[in-house]
């Protein structure tokens, strides 16, 4: 089995959301939003896994992938010029 010494556990906790309240509250500023959120995980629109039937998100690749939809929204733009 994989050792993950106590500084990367503590980093992945911290990276970790856990259920659409949390997801939505990250992304939307409001755990209102957490329907918006299955919503956009049902659709496959969001970059998300699954264990059990929670579902869960790393903050990092919602930063990450939030840049890529700027970029290519932003590449859109030029492009339509």
């Amino acid at each position: 089995m994989h050792q993950v010494s106590p500084k990367t556990d503590a980093a992945l906790v911290g990276d970790l959301l856990c259920g659409g309240e949390a997801i939505a509250e990250f992304l939307f500023g409001d755990r209102k939003f957490r329907r918006k959120v299955y919503n956009l995980v049902e659709a496959a629109r969001l970059p998300t896994f699954r264990l059990g039937n929670s579902i869960y998100a790393r903050k990092s690749v919602l930063l990450d992938w939030i840049a890529a939809q700027e970029k290519s929204q932003t590449q859109s733009l030029f492009r339509a010029r």
